[in-house]
């Protein structure tokens, strides 16, 4: 396993119609959040957002026409203790890069195996109050919503 730089993406993905994608993840069923994954070394992290919404949700933002927006914020996190194991010697708070997708009502949601175990469409007030951290949280009601 190749150990992760402390340095990784929230999407926060909602509708047309104003629904906001929450996931649960295996590893924790009682952690529901955004998308989020590590950037690998050489990618930049714009790269990483439409890579990780790919494989976690199975959404092509790109096949769909749509733009992951950078919301050009970074959060910073302590990393929970149970995950420094996947994170190079030393890593114990995160930088998260932040971006959002609006994405077709009704879009198909395929979960990555073993990554995630369900999903659900919250209202905005919803996946925020499911959201595990804060700042996925925040993220989710910074958006402005037509």
């Amino acid at each position: 396993m190749t150990l992760r730089l402390p340095h990784s993406v929230l999407v926060v993905i909602y509708t047309t119609h104003n629904e906001f994608l929450l996931l649960q993840r295996a590893d924790d069923p009682s952690f529901w959040q955004s998308v989020t994954g590590g950037v690998d070394p050489g990618e930049l992290p714009i790269e990483t957002a439409y890579r990780e919404l790919l494989e976690e949700t199975g959404i092509d933002a790109k096949a769909l026409g749509v733009t992951i927006k950078d919301h050009q914020k970074c959060n910073q996190y302590t990393i929970r203790e149970q995950w420094r194991h996947r994170y190079v010697a030393g890593a114990t708070v995160n930088t998260e890069y932040v971006f959002s997708v609006c994405v077709p009502s009704g879009c198909e949601v395929r979960l990555a195996p073993g990554e995630h175990l369900d999903y659900r469409w919250l209202t905005q007030q919803q996946a925020a109050e499911q959201a595990w951290s804060t700042s996925n949280s925040e993220e989710i009601l910074s958006i402005e919503l037509v």
